[in-house]
């Protein structure tokens, strides 16, 4: 595989994904806007928007890839990343980081609504904000894994304002228990880390010096408590029963990131290991499924 194309990370592609959460979100809240819609434009404006969001990914991908660089040469895996092999030189990487960024932020800016190309920006500000210097959120315990997963509700607000007025924000609920989620997932990943790594774990990241396993599970169990309680939130506040029972499978999922995550040292390394695995590829297939069903099922606000 070229250099240049690995180092750009194909296999976190998928991530971009989650934008989708946004248009059908919003389209499930706001069922009457569907009636005058373009299913044409409408399709041609949702791959873009999956473009545009993989553009700025990628470069957030190439500030990982640059910043990381001194850390990643103590990580067993991580080391073998093309930069710090020399398949891969600094400046025409960056260049092509910063490419991407431009391209994507002006044809946001000329394409979609202010809310969008904001939103588009806060995903490229993150990158900065996590990876660089003097804040690099990713040394500081804990606010690592919290400023990591604001990429969800970030993505959230992509997907969502592609389709939405401008004045038209999502319920703070929903926002919250996507946050959550994604911090269950980040922290799980430092739970890995801290296991796998052992000696090394506190050379390769800071934050690891200040963690225990103690204060990491209990940051999940905080996480998966917060989720949960946002996620009945929106459920109750819109009476969406169908919502109160898909919580069962939601319990389940969250029981089983714990335990890959407690008895398994590399499986939560990359979250989306998890999914690969027929368990929760089988779960996250019922969940799609059923919150489909729902929009048939529910009716907002009866």
């Amino acid at each position: 595989m070229n250099g240049y194309f690995k180092a750009v990370r194909p296999e976190r592609w998928p991530r971009s994904l989650a934008i989708f959460l946004g248009p059908a979100a919003y389209f499930f809240l706001n069922r009457q806007a569907l009636g005058g819609l373009d299913w044409f434009q409408a399709a041609w404006k949702l791959s873009l928007s999956f473009v545009l969001t993989w553009g700025i990914s990628t470069a957030n991908y190439v500030i990982n890839e640059i910043a990381d660089m001194p850390y990643d040469i103590h990580h067993p895996s991580k080391r073998q990343r093309p930069l710090i092999r020399g398949e891969v030189k600094k400046a025409p990487f960056a260049a092509l980081g910063a490419a991407l960024a431009v391209l994507c932020l002006t044809a946001a800016f000329f394409l979609f609504s202010r809310p969008f190309f904001y939103s588009l920006a806060a995903l490229l500000a993150a990158g900065f904000i996590y990876n660089i210097k003097p804040i690099r959120t990713k040394d500081i315990p804990f606010l690592d894994s919290l400023s990591e997963s604001m990429n969800n509700p970030i993505r959230f607000f992509i997907g969502w304002f592609a389709f939405a007025p401008a004045g038209l924000f999502p319920p703070v609920s929903l926002l919250v228990s996507w946050w959550a989620f994604g911090n269950l997932l980040m922290v799980a990943k430092r739970v890995t880390e801290f296991h796998f790594l052992k000696d090394k774990a506190g050379i390769y990241r800071s934050s690891h010096k200040a963690y225990s396993r103690t204060s990491l599970l209990t940051g999940m169990a905080a996480s998966a408590v917060i989720f949960l309680a946002a996620y009945f939130w929106l459920a109750l506040a819109f009476r969406l029963q169908t919502f109160l029972y898909i919580s069962l499978p939601l319990m389940f999922l969250i029981a089983v990131i714990f335990r890959k995550t407690v008895r398994e040292e590399e499986a939560m390394e990359e979250p989306e290991k998890l999914f690969g695995t027929k368990t929760g590829a089988a779960l996250m297939a019922l969940l799609l499924i059923l919150f489909s069903l729902s929009f048939f099922l529910d009716k907002v606000g009866q």
